[in-house]
C-alpha cells in the first residue's frame, strides 16, 4: 500500500510520496527551518473520504503515537521532525 505525504504550509518541507509494504515501519521526515521557538509541531492524517484528524503535537523531544502506532520526534535545533509509524496497516493509507 502507500503513504501520500503532502506539506499544508509552503515553510515546511516533506517527501511529496511514500510507499511501504504492511508491518513495515516507515519514517515521515519534515524540514522546516523557520520554526521559532514556542511553536508546536501538528501531523495530521486524512484517510479516504474523511476529515483530517490529529495524529500527534510537540515542541521537543520524543514522545509515543498511539494510533497509528509509532513515535513522533523534534530534533533539538528544531529544524525538522519526522512520525514514524511502527507498523502501518493497510487501513493507515492516507494523506498525512
Amino acid at each position: 500500500f502507500s503513504l501520500s505525504v503532502a506539506a499544508v504550509r509552503a515553510q515546511v518541507e516533506q517527501e511529496p510520496f511514500l510507499e511501504t509494504t504492511e508491518g513495515s515501519g516507515i519514517s515521515i521526515n519534515c524540514s522546516h527551518p523557520n520554526k521559532r521557538i514556542g511553536d508546536f509541531f501538528h501531523f495530521y492524517r486524512q484517510l479516504p473520504g474523511q476529515s483530517p484528524e490529529l495524529v500527534a503535537v510537540a515542541a521537543k523531544g520524543s514522545k509515543e503515537v498511539r494510533a497509528p502506532e509509532g513515535r513522533v520526534s523534534v530534533s533539538a535545533d528544531r529544524r525538522w521532525s519526522v512520525l514514524w509509524l511502527r507498523r502501518p496497516r493497510l487501513g493507515d493509507a492516507a494523506v498525512y
